[in-house]
């Protein structure tokens, strides 16, 4: 079991995408270990918690907010945006018409979280659901590609790369962090020091570079 009092640093992540893509049950097999075949729909936002280690030694407390993708719920998950250091941008692959919704999620975010910049991950779901699939793997990734974004491809079911889509996105940000092209800011909420660590940046600016190269790892089943 996560020690919830013992981590390096706190990030704040954001799960965003249309409804029924399978944002609650990627969250549920990552903090629970569970499956839900059909979860109630989020209303408004949720909120999850789960420690992953970024390298040896080094843990990292994910907050986890899952919002609603309805359009009427779309007002409170802008509120969400700004104080995220990460961005999940989620669709379903047996859903091509949440594909094409990505870009406007992924445009939503970043206007939204200005002054700062946030690390995205593309994350396709229901991988299990092979002869379903409308998105193939090389869409995927060309979006990301073209995004200049990291991208994997889950299922929540089999619990198929939930695990390595969250430590991705943490490394992703965890590494930025090392390299001085994130610091932990006063009143900002998206990266925050923990009880662990030594380090102690509270009043140092966050200075993104917006021009990244982040490590693109596409996971799919074939």
């Amino acid at each position: 079991m996560d020690n919830m009092y013992s981590y390096d640093y706190q990030f704040r992540l954001i799960v965003v995408g249309d409804s029924t893509v399978g944002k609650s049950s990627l969250l549920r097999s990552f903090c629970d270990g569970v499956f839900s075949q059909d979860p109630d729909p989020t209303v408004g936002v949720d909120f999850n918690v789960r420690i992953v280690e970024v390298k040896p030694g080094v843990k990292v407390k994910l907050q986890l907010w899952d919002t609603a993708g309805q359009e009427r719920f779309r007002s409170i998950t802008r509120a969400y945006y700004r104080n995220s250091v990460g961005v999940l941008l989620i669709y379903d692959t047996t859903n091509y018409v949440s594909f094409t919704h990505v870009t406007s999620w992924l445009n939503e975010a970043r206007a939204q979280i200005q002054p700062y910049h946030s690390v995205f991950l593309l994350v396709g779901t229901k991988i299990d659901r092979e002869s379903e699939r409308q998105v193939t793997t090389e869409e995927g990734k060309a979006f990301a590609d073209f995004h200049n974004i990291s991208f994997i491809e889950t299922s929540s079911k089999s619990s198929l790369y939930v695990q390595e889509a969250f430590t991705m996105i943490a490394r992703e940000i965890y590494d930025m962090l090392t390299e001085g092209r994130i610091h932990v800011q006063s009143g900002w909420d998206g990266v925050k020091t923990g009880p662990k660590s030594a380090n102690s940046n509270q009043n140092q600016p966050i200075e993104i570079v917006q021009s990244i190269q982040p490590r693109r790892n596409g996971c799919c089943s074939n």
